[in-house]
């Protein structure tokens, strides 16, 4: 099982890696589905693990008083600003790297890279599909209790119900899309206009 999710996550970190190299340079200074991150702060963020020790990380979030967000929000507005060639290099070059979030095992490592190449490639309308093997292992890791309280979004009243797959959540009025994109409105992302269908799609859209 180890060995497909980590199989799994190195084709997400090649292709993404594949992307980044093609953008043109002022492509890095877009936002991102990320709220309040450009391209460069993604990819400074998703290359923090490899960059920097378990030891420094833990010493960084000790810190900023054990606030994760906080920690990662200053690394990557600070990493931001290392050239998108090494940034690229840096997570090409690490595609088998055996970093796992915090209690979050390989499944939370896939979907860590998952989550945000969405966060680059939906921002830039780029066309980009998730395999759906790799997509099932997301949906069931944004969709444990832990992960939904953790992103707050406003579920209320809405079943989320993908177009694509065989797959829904919650209960009450509709909300349709594809997979990928619910799997991000579970993150909290606000998407582009025109990716969601129903009555309570404006909710989730910007």
């Amino acid at each position: 099982m180890d060995d497909d999710l980590r199989d799994a996550i190195a084709t997400e970190r090649r292709e993404l890696a594949k992307i980044l190299g093609d953008l043109p340079a002022q492509s890095w200074d877009l936002p991102t589905l990320c709220a309040g991150w450009r391209v460069r702060e993604v990819v400074a963020h998703v290359t923090m693990p490899f960059r920097y020790s378990s030891a420094r990380f833990m010493i960084e979030v000790m810190k900023s008083r054990g606030n994760f967000g906080r920690m990662a929000d200053r690394y990557a507005r600070r990493d931001a600003a290392v050239q998108p060639d090494e940034l690229v290099a840096t997570y090409r070059d690490n595609e088998r790297h055996p970093w796992k979030p915090p209690g979050g095992g390989f499944k939370g490592a896939l979907t860590h890279d998952v989550i945000h190449g969405l966060d680059i490639t939906v921002a830039l309308d780029i066309a980009r599909q998730v395999p759906e093997e790799h997509l099932r292992t997301v949906l069931g890791t944004v969709t444990e209790p832990k992960v939904v309280k953790y992103f707050g979004a406003d579920l209320n009243g809405v079943e989320l119900r993908a177009d694509d797959l065989d797959w829904s959540f919650g209960s009450g009025t509709p909300v349709f899309g594809q997979a990928q994109d619910l799997a991000m409105v579970l993150c909290g992302r606000k998407l582009p206009a025109g990716r969601l269908r129903g009555q309570q799609g404006t909710r989730f859209t910007v």
